[in-house]
């Protein structure tokens, strides 16, 4: 998607009445618009997130890589609450598993996942 400003849209003094559309901006928008599904897609994305407990999770794992007695541990949380979590953010794309005889550890899926919790906290730490 491109980014541009009100000024770039060319309007003259002949545009449509106050409360009328500008019909081929609209369009130029729309086009550059993400598809629905796609919009849809993101916003379920943004609900996993929107969990703290799975934030959290998510924190303790973005430099290590951990089971999930050490994710309670970490989290003061019991083992149970943690499991279900880490079934969510598998489902989600958001962490793998790697196992190891009996035991699974878990990591971010990829540096996107880093990099998007990264963004959000220096976005916050902005507004501070």
């Amino acid at each position: 998607m491109d980014d541009f400003r009100e000024s770039d849209l060319g309007l003259e003094e002949d545009s449509p009445e106050a409360g009328e559309a500008h019909g081929d901006y609209v369009e130029l928008v729309r086009s550059d618009m993400y598809d629905i599904d796609r919009v849809f897609d993101l916003a379920e994305l943004f609900k996993i997130f929107g969990d703290s407990t799975r934030l959290r999770i998510m924190s303790a794992l973005l430099n290590h890589e951990l089971c999930v007695c050490d994710i309670s541990e970490v989290l003061e949380m019991n083992q149970s609450a943690i499991s279900h979590q880490l079934r969510v953010l598998r489902t989600a794309g958001l962490i793998k598993v790697r196992r190891c005889g009996k035991s699974a550890f878990y990591s971010l899926d990829d540096d996107h996942v880093k990099q998007i919790i990264e963004m959000g906290f220096d976005h916050i730490n902005e507004k501070n």
